[in-house]
């Protein structure tokens, strides 16, 4: 028994020095051709990182875009008026004042809670573009008019004091919630909470301030395209019609044109998000009955989400496969050096193998040194490969996120490139007659 634990414990013994041996002679190998070796690790180095770094750029993209329609909420339809584009052509033509009816009405929207089963909440919004000021500042930004449970329907969050309420949206005062954006242009120094802001000839007092939006694609509002962030001031539905009308002035040059929009947009909760596209089937149904244009489009962010969802895929899907072409373009490099390694070094080989190495410790040799190529390029590019997304991220102001798996997976591939291209070479070694090997020069 103990003869047997006294040899197993040598083999190991031997075992240990002998890959110590090879790791010290892989080495060796490597430093003295030190600029080969690094040319050799670059192609590694830029396909690992080029794999972490355009995921975290694709995956932050992504992770925008389906924030930027989360805020507009899975269980929400969203109705919006737009302007048909005979209508656009007719107002086109200039010199002329006369008023333009679209978009979406009080009743259609009535029609909507009366007719169709499964709503839970209908918020109506009509949206105007005015300059807003505070003494000498302005801000040229939408005036929103909505009713006191808009924030619960949009997902927006307060970042200071309170949404109007029903009884102020009952008396039609005159108070207002304005974005974040407007504040530094409006009120620089001052606390905006209590303070008025002037639209036209009304002042409107400020009684809260909305959290900014994450930043995404631009969404479409009254049918303009609107940044996430844009200035935005919110006021009572009931004040906005008491203020403005129902018509809209717009004065160009040479043109004076006005437009009857009832409701700018039409927010829709459905109680139960499996119910969602069979809601949104009904809305459009009833929409199309009721209108001989096409003056209204269709939001369903649900729907959306899930389009982003697999556009992620395929986009992770295209990122992933282009960088690991260029980690299959830097295996590719290191076959090719560790071929011309085997030929400058067959009368190592020769002699390696006349004083008793067997044919594994060749291939192990070469293996060991293509592994050590791959390994050294594979941890510089999980380095670099992190810190690009980060310089990104700081300079141009792009959200990115690295997902754990994928230094990890970098980093294994760059591995497993080393030993399927180092194979090839290092048989090639071990296949070689030691007595042609000998007579090598």
């Amino acid at each position: 028994m103990e003869k047997a634990f006294l040899f197993t414990r040598v083999w190991h013994r031997s075992a240990w020095a002998r890959w110590q041996r090879i790791l010290q002679l892989g080495i060796k190998s490597l430093w003295l051709n030190k600029l080969r070796s690094i040319l050799t690790v670059l192609g590694i180095v830029f396909g690992v990182c080029s794999v972490i770094a355009m995921l975290a750029i694709g995956e932050g993209a992504s992770f925008e875009a389906q924030e930027q329609i989360k805020n507009l909420g899975s269980q929400n339809i969203i109705l919006r008026s737009v302007k048909p584009p005979e209508e656009q052509k007719v107002s086109d033509r200039g010199n002329q004042s006369f008023v333009l009816e679209y978009g979406i009405t009080y009743a259609d929207m009535d029609r909507i809670q009366s007719t169709v089963p499964g709503i839970m909440v209908v918020v109506p919004g009509r949206i105007l573009r005015e300059y807003a000021w505070n003494i000498s500042r302005r801000v040229d930004c939408e005036i929103v008019a909505t009713v006191p449970w808009y924030p619960q329907m949009r997902n927006r969050k307060l970042a200071q004091g309170r949404f109007f309420t029903d009884q102020e949206m009952s008396e039609r005062s005159n108070v207002c919630v304005i974005s974040q954006a407007m504040v530094p242009v409006l009120f620089p120094f001052d606390d905006p909470l209590g303070r008025t802001v002037r639209v036209a000839s009304d002042y409107y007092r400020v009684v809260g301030v909305l959290e900014p939006q994450s930043k995404g694609p631009p969404a479409q509002s009254g049918g303009e395209s609107v940044k996430a962030n844009a200035p935005r001031m919110f006021i009572p539905l009931e004040t906005a019609k008491t203020r403005y009308g129902e018509i809209l002035r717009k004065v160009r040059s040479g043109s004076f044109e006005q437009e009857r929009v009832e409701l700018h947009e039409v927010t829709i909760k459905v109680g139960n998000p499996d119910r969602v596209r069979a809601v949104a089937d009904a809305v459009n149904t009833l929409m199309v009955h009721n209108h001989s244009k096409k003056d209204y489009e269709m939001v369903v962010p649900l729907e959306l989400l899930r389009r982003a969802e697999r556009t992620k895929q395929i986009f992770n899907i295209v990122l992933g496969s282009i960088a690991a072409i260029s980690l299959v373009v830097g295996g590719i490099g290191i076959m090719n050096i560790m071929l011309a390694s085997v030929s400058e070094r067959t009368r190592e080989i020769g002699v390696r193998r006349a004083l008793g190495a067997k044919r594994g410790d060749i291939v192990s040799q070469f293996l060991v040194e293509t592994v050590m190529l791959s390994a050294s390029g594979g941890i510089v590019g999980v380095l670099l490969g992190v810190a690009i997304p980060a310089l990104v991220s700081y300079f141009a102001e792009m959200k990115t996120i690295i997902a754990l798996w994928s230094p990890v997976l970098a980093f294994s591939i760059s591995a497993l490139v080393g030993v399927v291209f180092g194979l090839y070479p290092a048989f090639r070694a071990a296949q070689m007659d030691p007595v042609e090997a000998l007579r090598h020069e």
